[in-house]
């Protein structure tokens, strides 16, 4: 396998606002990849659940790493707080191991939950483009995990729902699966909140989780790695898979 580093990455700006890096095309080895999205909130109110939040990225990573589809995933994880913050961009699940994501998350600032929400589906919509043009067969994937209201974002819930809608119309990617994840919600206006924000944006789900315990973070990495490795499953019939059991 090659060596996948920043030599071997390709920057995209997606508008004025927005940007994304992702693996060279001609670095790339299999037909048919499902391109995998995780937005993590880095905000001061997850700090006392950052090594858990990190611990959980790196359980996703693990899973999947397992799986006999681990050849056709790519990966691409940010974080978001008054801004988006690529941690890295898309590149083959085998090359990413899950000690990359000790203390990855940079906590401070606000909470830009609808900017995370466009920033990763554009970055899916675009190198979908990119690989579908070099005849590479794609769907996609992508949660967005948070823990509060959106206080600072300049996109809006309508802007994200376009998104999803312009990747869902558009024959570059097989398919599109978007899930909202809110953690350690106890407030009920937060909750409310990212109810609402789930429907206003589209996403196919909302997943809530109480605390964000060790144990309620191992069931969320244990949740998307079987909804990624059901979509992967999925590449090339036109169907998204269903969202599975939490």
């Amino acid at each position: 396998m090659p060596l996948f580093d920043q030599k071997t990455m390709d920057h995209f700006a997606l508008g004025s606002d927005f940007a994304f890096s992702a693996t060279r095309i001609g670095a790339l080895g299999a037909a048919e990849y499902t391109l995998v999205g995780i937005a993590v909130d880095a905000s001061p109110s997850v700090g006392p659940f950052k090594d858990r939040e990190e611990s959980c990225i790196a359980e996703i990573v693990k899973a999947c790493r397992r799986s006999p589809r681990a050849d056709n995933l790519m990966l691409r994880v940010s974080q978001f707080n008054a801004t988006v913050t690529e941690i890295h961009g898309f590149k083959p699940l085998l090359a990413c191991n899950p000690s990359d994501y000790k203390d990855a998350l940079k906590i401070s600032g606000a909470t830009a939950a609808f900017d995370a929400a466009k920033n990763q589906l554009g970055a899916l919509l675009q190198y979908g483009r990119d690989l579908k043009a070099a005849d590479l067969t794609v769907n996609a994937i992508t949660f967005v995990i948070t823990d509060g209201e959106d206080n600072v974002s300049k996109s809006t819930t309508l802007e994200v729902r376009e998104t999803l809608r312009q990747a869902r119309k558009e024959e570059s990617l097989d398919s599109v699966l978007a899930v909202l994840v809110g953690v350690n919600v106890k407030e009920a206006s937060v909750s409310a909140a990212l109810q609402k924000f789930r429907d206003e944006a589209g996403f196919d789900a909302y997943i809530e989780i109480d605390n964000a315990d060790e144990a309620a973070l191992a069931r969320l990495a244990s949740f998307a790695s079987r909804s990624i490795q059901a979509q992967s499953k999925a590449l090339g019939t036109g169907a998204t898979a269903r969202v599975v059991g939490f």
